[in-house]
C-alpha cells in the first residue's frame, strides 16, 4: 500500500540535504561549542554562521537569534520573560484566541501571577480586527502576541498594520512564526517586530531546535540559570548538529518549492469544494501556501481521517498538539463553528515533497469517503 503524508503542518519529513549537513556535528566536529580548544571553537563558528542565516532570513542581526528547543520554549521564553521583567510596573498582555496552546497556556500561567490578559476576537475567516487591538492597548501593556500563520486554518495575519500599530502604541510586538517562517515574508524592520518565534521541524529541519529573535535592547528574564550561554537567555549546552540542521533547512529554501505547493493547495481547496456541503476554514488566498482545513458537516472528521489512513494518507483533524484529546478546536470555535462542524473538520498540509499524483489520489478517494460515512451517519436526513 502507498503512504501519502498530508500532515505537515504536524512536522516535515527532514531534507536529505540538511540530514548531510548535520552528520559531521556528530561524529567528527562534536565538540562543546562553549570550549575554549580548536574543537569548541570549530562548535561556535558553526553556530555563529548559523545564527546569520537565520538572523538573514527575517532581516535581523546575527546576535539577535537565541536558540532553543523550539517553539514551545520559543514562546514561554517571550511572553514569561517579558512579563516577569516587567512586572510590577507592566502587567498587561494582549494576544488572540486563536494562538497556539504554548502561548495560551503561558498567558494562563501568567494570569496566576497577577497578569492581566485580553485575549482578542477574530471574524469567521482568522482575523484580528485592526480596532479592536488599539482599544486596549493601555499605559500597562508589556507585549501584543499575535500568531503569524495559524498552524490549524493557515490565516495569515498582516504583520505590518498590526507593527505599526504597535510602534504608534509604545508596546513591543511579538509574533509566533513556527508555520509561517520561510513560507511568507518576514521582515523585522518593515513589520517592527520585537521577538519572533521561530522553529526547525516545520521547514524540513531536525526536531527538537527552535530560535526567539529578540530585538537589541530588550530586558527580558531567562527561564533558565546555568552556564549562561545564548546571552545568558537559555543556559545549556546548545544542540550544535540541530542548528546545523535547522539553518540548512533555512538555506535550502527556494521561491520555486513555495509557488508549487500554492498551486497544489489551491487545486487541492477548489477539488474538496466540489464535494456537497463543504466549507473551508481561514481565508481562501491569505493563508499558508500548505495548509487546507476543511469542514465537512454531519461527519466526524476523525472518521474521515480514519478512513484516509487505511488507504495509506495520512492527515490530521487539527493541531497535532490537542488532537489526541478529542477536544473541539478552540481555534475553529473562536471562528464561529458550532461543535457539530467542528468536529467534521480536516486539515490537510503539504509540502515541498507533496507531488500532483498525490494530490490526485486524495481527491479520487476522499469524495468517496464522505459519500461512504454520509450514508451511514445518523446525522444526515
Amino acid at each position: 500500500m502507498k503512504q501519502i503524508y498530508f500532515d505537515n503542518a504536524a512536522t516535515t519529513r527532514v531534507d536529505s540535504k540538511v540530514i548531510d549537513a548535520m552528520l559531521p556535528y556528530f561524529k567528527d566536529k562534536f565538540g562543546n561549542a562553549s570550549s575554549q580548544h580548536f574543537k569548541g571553537k570549530e562548535g561556535k563558528e558553526a553556530l555563529d554562521k548559523s545564527r546569520e542565516v537565520i538572523a538573514k532570513e527575517i532581516n535581523a542581526k546575527s546576535e539577535e537569534i537565541i536558540f532553543t528547543s523550539g517553539g514551545t520554549e520559543s514562546n514561554n521564553l517571550a511572553l514569561k520573560g517579558l512579563f516577569f521583567s516587567n512586572y510590577p510596573k507592566k502587567d498587561h498582555i494582549i494576544t488572540t484566541k486563536i494562538e497556539h496552546d504554548s502561548i495560551l497556556n503561558v498567558c494562563r500561567f501568567l494570569e496566576k501571577n497577577n497578569a492581566k490578559i485580553t485575549y482578542l476576537d477574530v471574524d469567521n475567516e482568522g482575523f484580528i480586527n485592526l480596532e479592536d487591538l488599539k482599544e486596549v492597548i493601555t499605559e500597562k501593556t508589556i507585549v501584543v502576541s499575535i500568531i503569524h500563520g495559524n498552524n490549524e486554518i493557515g490565516t495569515i495575519q498582516d504583520l505590518e498594520k498590526i507593527g505599526k500599530i504597535c510602534k504608534e502604541k509604545g508596546v513591543l510586538f511579538h509574533t509566533d512564526a513556527c508555520q509561517s517562517f520561510t513560507k511568507t515574508k518576514i521582515d523585522v524592520k518593515k513589520q517592527n517586530l520585537d521577538l519572533i518565534t521561530l522553529n526547525s521541524h516545520k521547514i524540513h529541519g531536525p526536531k527538537g531546535v527552535g530560535g526567539l529573535f529578540i530585538k537589541n535592547g530588550l530586558q527580558i528574564t531567562s527561564l533558565f540559570h546555568g552556564g549562561g550561554h545564548e546571552k545568558k537567555l537559555r543556559s545549556g549546552t546548545e544542540n550544535t548538529s540541530g542548528i546545523i540542521g535547522f539553518s540548512k533547512a533555512v538555506e535550502v529554501v527556494n521561491s520555486k518549492d513555495i509557488q508549487k505547493m500554492e498551486k497544489l493547495r489551491d487545486k487541492l481547496i477548489n477539488g474538496i469544494l466540489k464535494i456537497p456541503n463543504t466549507k473551508l476554514n481561514g481565508h481562501l488566498k491569505k493563508r499558508l501556501c500548505n495548509n487546507i482545513n476543511i469542514s465537512f458537516n454531519n461527519i466526524e472528521g476523525e472518521a474521515i481521517g480514519g478512513h484516509l489512513e487505511n488507504i495509506g494518507i495520512y492527515a490530521s483533524t487539527g493541531s497535532a498538539c490537542m488532537s489526541n484529546t478529542l477536544e473541539t478546536s478552540h481555534v475553529l470555535k473562536a471562528l464561529g463553528l458550532s461543535p457539530l462542524e467542528s468536529n467534521s473538520s480536516l486539515r490537510i498540509s503539504i509540502s515541498k515533497y507533496t507531488t500532483n499524483e498525490e494530490v490526485d489520489y486524495i481527491l479520487k478517494e476522499l469524495p468517496k469517503i464522505v459519500e461512504r460515512l454520509r450514508s451511514i451517519s445518523p446525522l444526515v436526513n
